[in-house]
């Protein structure tokens, strides 16, 4: 009977410390494997940290891209926008000029005005050879009719059209009134002129003596009583070419 009791008291031991064994094992993987997966966490959280903050910088980069002042519009195409403001004058007594004026005016995108004089012309006054006023006023190079109004900012405008017609082979002597009465210092002046039967001739060229040397003249274009939209408009590309 001892020794049935000792051999169970034996096998319980030996039960006891392998349980113990395996306690202690599972303890221990468990202690093994807590410490890598730490190991591993602090090694991913810079990697994540960099990660997170390369983000926030993009980010940052987008809005300061955002809100940064437009530039689409230069300071230098604002100024030529400025530079380049036309104006078309014209004299037109019996309304021949006037339509080729607002045309040009029309199609340059241009201010317009119109040369009003200040005594304004009759039939008789322009009557040919009958020694009227225009006659007179033609056969005196010194003569200059005066003009009701004026142009109050032509420091604004970087060329200028100017229209009249042919007066016994010359511009009216009120163009003359107009180009002395304002400093067309470094502007460009485009003359053209209206006859039923006349060329411009010399009539453009005799214009020159009456700006400063830095005013710059283009060729002028003498048109026909009548002439349409689509003539002018060519006329004008052709200006835009030449400039």
């Amino acid at each position: 009977m001892r020794k049935i009791v000792s051999l169970l008291l034996s096998f319980g031991m030996i039960f006891a410390l392998a349980a113990c064994g395996q306690s202690a094992a599972s303890e221990k993987q468990e202690e093994i494997q807590s410490a890598v997966q730490k190991t591993e966490e602090q090694t991913e959280t810079p990697q994540n940290g960099a990660a997170v903050e390369q983000s926030k910088t993009e980010e940052q980069t987008e809005i300061e891209k955002e809100t940064e002042p437009s530039e689409s519009v230069s300071t230098e195409e604002q100024e030529a926008d400025v530079s380049t403001k036309t104006l078309v004058v014209y004299f037109s007594c019996t309304g021949t000029t006037k339509p080729l004026a607002e045309y040009a005016a029309e199609i340059m995108g241009a201010d317009l005005y119109e040369i009003v004089p200040e005594n304004p012309y009759t039939e008789a006054d322009l009557a040919y050879y009958t020694n009227g006023r225009a006659d007179q006023e033609q056969n005196d190079p010194n003569a200059r009719p005066g003009i009701s109004g004026s142009v109050e900012n032509i420091e604004d405008y970087d060329t200028v059209i100017l229209g009249y017609p042919i007066w016994h082979g010359q511009a009216p002597r009120i163009i003359s009134t107009f180009l002395e009465s304002y400093d067309f210092t470094g502007k460009t002046i485009v003359p053209f002129c209206t006859s039923h039967s006349s060329g411009i001739g010399s009539s453009d060229r005799d214009l020159y003596g009456l700006c400063p040397d830095s005013t710059e003249w283009i060729q002028g274009k003498r048109f026909a009583a009548g002439t349409g939209r689509e003539e002018i408009e060519d006329w004008i590309g052709q200006i835009k070419r030449t400039k």
